[in-house]
């Protein structure tokens, strides 16, 4: 990566930023979206208490989380490919904030709610930085900034672990934890403001607003009807239900004619004309499914006591967190050897070997769940592959694309990560929703193992769909 500065199209010198500088802001940028998607696992338990819910009802933070995600991702992508990355993120760091400050001040379900949608404009980090990096370095040097990138959000949801367990531990406030995600993008904010650069290639243009909006309709509409699906009131066969999943469908069929006769779409839906695109993508669907799937099911599983629930592991909030770090840390690992491990066996057999490592382990979660350490080896396996993944979908999502589309090629990724969560998330939802007691706040046990088997298949047929992609040894 050049510390020289480079030209935009009008003539003016892009300031030169050391490459060291570039490197550490990244990281600290997705340190922070880590501690943000991090932070709250340790507390859930708490919360059915402290708000009232069921553990069913926490499914919705993650649902809010990434439909939330879902919008923001395209619209923020093409943003920073049109107007400037830097600038684009700057405004995409305040919003996480103002979403963050919402968080803390939260006494009730539906203001958290409210400050996770605001959050989930978290997933615009990582198109935006990999527009400045691979503006300012080549494809080797890209990858493996990727690799830096997807192990500090990594590490920053281990980091956000920890940290909000302590301060639940040490404060007798049970929303005390619930400010830590504020102080650590408050923190990148202020930070990263006047030491990322912008970048060099800004081709203008105007934002297709119609097809982000009827874009972010479809996928809510679509992901409303799967999380809601199966629940009282939300029958599969009720009228609310069929005309989410049906009318969201028909939005996004909409919404794919109108990019096909935009001059500057939102997202260049031609792109999936290209097998590899399409292999990518639905890996990303696969992976996720299960990763983002079970964000609430593992911690609240760590949280209730054999005594309360005849099953489940009994740890505290710092206990959750602690026993959470080996799937982060195995997954840091995935992430940090992917890069090496394509140059020696293909881009192919890594996303075939990651995803048979996340099945794996989600079918070793169920078979190891009445002791702690085979359930934390078994999540470490799942972590492992999901960090191959991770950074493997990321990488070459961004490769397929012209390098004028670079934050939209990752965007595209993460706006297929997202979805695929959402529909993991909404999975889990319903099956704990149908296994839960009238009364009880807790389901039973089969609602996990019929979940952590549902990760498993999925993920094997995302071994399956690996199979398909095509190229070499890098």
């Amino acid at each position: 990566m050049s510390e020289t500065g480079t030209l935009h199209p009008a003539g003016t010198a892009v300031r030169a930023t050391p490459a060291a500088a570039v490197i550490a802001s990244v990281v600290l940028v997705e340190l922070s979206s880590g501690i943000t998607q991090g932070f709250l696992s340790p507390l859930l338990k708490g919360l059915t208490r402290t708000l009232h819910v069921t553990a069913a009802d926490l499914n919705w933070i993650s649902i809010a989380n990434l439909l939330a995600s879902v919008a923001f991702t395209p619209v923020l992508s093409r943003m920073g490919d049109l107007y400037g990355h830097r600038r684009v993120l700057r405004w995409n760091l305040l919003i996480v904030l103002l979403g963050s400050v919402l968080v803390g001040l939260s006494r009730s379900f539906g203001v958290l709610l409210a400050g996770q949608l605001l959050q989930g404009a978290f997933a615009g980090f990582f198109p935006l930085l990999v527009g400045i990096l691979r503006n300012r370095s080549g494809a080797a040097e890209s990858r493996r900034g990727i690799s830096f990138m997807v192990a500090a959000l990594t590490g920053g949801v281990a980091f956000g672990l920890v940290a909000s367990g302590l301060v639940a531990r040490s404060s007798a406030s049970p929303t005390a934890a619930l400010w830590v995600p504020t102080v650590a993008v408050a923190l990148a904010l202020a930070v990263t403001w006047p030491l990322l650069p912008e970048s060099g290639h800004r081709p203008g243009g105007r934002v297709d607003l119609a097809g982000g909006v009827l874009l972010s309709i479809g996928l809510v509409a679509i992901m409303l009807g799967l999380g809601q699906g199966g629940t009282p009131g939300w029958e599969w066969t009720s009228g609310r239900t069929l005309l989410c999943l049906a009318g969201g469908a028909a939005v996004t069929g909409l919404w794919v004619l109108v990019e096909l006769r935009t001059a500057e779409p939102m997202i260049d839906v031609r792109l999936f004309r290209h097998r590899n695109v399409v292999v990518v993508s639905l890996v990303a669907l696969t992976f996720t499914f299960g990763m983002l799937g079970l964000l609430v099911a593992n911690p609240v599983y760590l949280g209730t006591a054999k005594a309360e629930a005849g099953y489940g592991l009994g740890l505290d909030p710092l206990g959750i967190a602690l026993a959470m770090l080996p799937n982060m840390l195995a997954l840091t690992l995935g992430a940090l050897v992917a890069p090496a491990l394509a140059t020696a066996i293909t881009d192919r057999r890594v996303l075939v070997t990651g995803s048979v490592l996340m099945a794996a382990g989600f079918a070793g979660e169920s078979l190891g769940r009445s002791a702690l350490l085979p359930f934390l080896a078994a999540t470490a396996v799942a972590g492992l592959g999901s960090g191959l993944l991770q950074h493997s979908t990321r990488t070459l999502a961004v490769e397929a694309v012209p390098h004028d589309q670079t934050s939209v090629g990752s965007g595209i990724n993460e706006l297929l990560i997202n979805v695929g969560g959402s529909i993991g998330a909404a999975v889990v939802l319903t099956v704990f929703a149908a296994r839960t007691p009238a009364g009880q706040t807790l389901p039973r046990i089969d609602a996990y193992t019929t979940s952590w088997l549902a990760c498993a298949a999925v993920a094997l047929a995302g071994a399956g769909l690996s199979l398909f992609y095509r190229g070499g040894k890098r």
